[in-house]
Parts: structure tokens; sequence; C-alpha cells
């Protein structure tokens, strides 16, 4: 199983559930993902051994998320199946040795797009929003809470046993343990996201 948390969130999964229900389908999946982030720091301020990185890490829970979100609509073709996917990164770091900026783009095969924004250079509110635009409606999701196009709160707290998107992340790999079944982001449904990821690399290699 990936740590593909997004899966999880009750935000996510509420929206999930009107995908699934055909009350709800993506025309286009917005999404901001900012860290002010220039040192191998985390977000508690500690050192890290590793880089980060913001195509093989941050965008790949976006990747996933909007593949996982298309294949849940009811005759989904392909299930979600990520058709066209582009790229292009900013400046590279001269210490970290990566790009801090970047813009991906992505089209499902239901017809669904989605446009991706990443930085480690913005000096503002961190984290990922999602604004998802619909036939029936717009919602934005920022990890387990979500709102509506007027900044309408919704009430996801019956979604599932937690609010916490890691928790109900964790509960799920016992579960599917004890129950010997394949978890939800396991690491088969979760393979074509890398996919996607290893072409957008090369896309990036090519145009440096």
């Amino acid at each position: 199983m990936c740590g593909h948390t997004r899966r999880f969130n009750p935000s996510h999964q509420w929206l999930h559930n009107k995908i699934t229900g055909g009350e709800f389908n993506i025309q286009q999946l917005d999404v901001q993902t900012y860290f002010f982030r220039r040192s191998n720091m985390n977000a508690l301020g500690q050192a890290r051994s590793w880089t980060d990185h913001l195509l093989w890490h941050h965008a790949a829970h976006t990747v996933d998320l909007f593949a996982w979100q298309c294949g849940a609509a009811p005759g989904a073709a392909g299930g979600g199946t990520i058709v066209a996917a582009n790229a292009l990164q900013g400046p590279i770091h001269p210490g970290l040795g990566i790009a801090m900026d970047m813009s991906i783009q992505l089209k499902s095969s239901t017809g669904a797009i989605c446009t991706l924004s990443l930085s480690f250079n913005n000096d503002g509110p961190l984290g990922t929003f999602f604004r998802y635009i619909g036939d029936s409606g717009t919602y934005l999701a920022r990890y387990d809470d979500l709102i509506d196009g007027k900044d309408n709160k919704i009430d996801v707290t019956k979604v599932d046993v937690s609010m916490n998107g890691i928790e109900l992340q964790d509960r799920e790999f016992f579960a599917a343990i004890r129950e010997g079944r394949e978890p939800n982001a396991s690491v088969a449904q979760v393979l074509p996201c890398y996919r996607i990821l290893h072409k957008l690399e090369q896309q990036l290699s090519q145009s440096a």
C-alpha cells in the first residue's frame, strides 16, 4: 500500500461518493501546491537527509487523486485513465539541484482536465488547495475540510470514522491485512500514476 492520503481525506471521500453516486462529474480539477522550502528542511523546521521533489512527491498525490476521482465516475472509460500529460518547470536551484516551480496539465479519458501549479518559492499560506469544478457545483478542499464555491462549509464529519485523513489511511492498511484483501491505494492501483510521472520527467529532461 502506498501513502496517497488524499484518497482518505474526508473532503475528497465526500466528493468521491458524489461521483460514484452519479451526482457530480469533474470538468476541471485546479490544484495549487505551495511551500516555502529553499533548504532541506521539513515542515517542523528539522533538517532532512533527502531532498524533497515537486514532481515525485507532491505532484504524485494530485496525479493519483485525479485518476482515482475520474475513475469513480459511473461508466468511466478506461477507469479514469490519464490520456495526456504535459509539464513545465522553472530554474534549477543551484544548491538543491531541483526545480523550485512546476506546472502540470493532465487530461482523463473521461474528458476532465487537471491544472496543477507547484512551488517551493511561495512565501505565503502553505499546503495544497483543490478546486473541483464540476457539472453540478464547485467545491474547494483543503486536507480534511471542504467548502462549496460560495464559501459555505460542508459537513464531512460523518463520511468516515475520523476526520483525520492520515489516521484513516493507517486504518485501511491494517483493515486490509485483517480482511485479507487489496487495500485502497495499493501498489497495483497507484502504479499508473508513477508511469505518468516518469513520462513527465522524460519530457522535462528533453526540454531542459
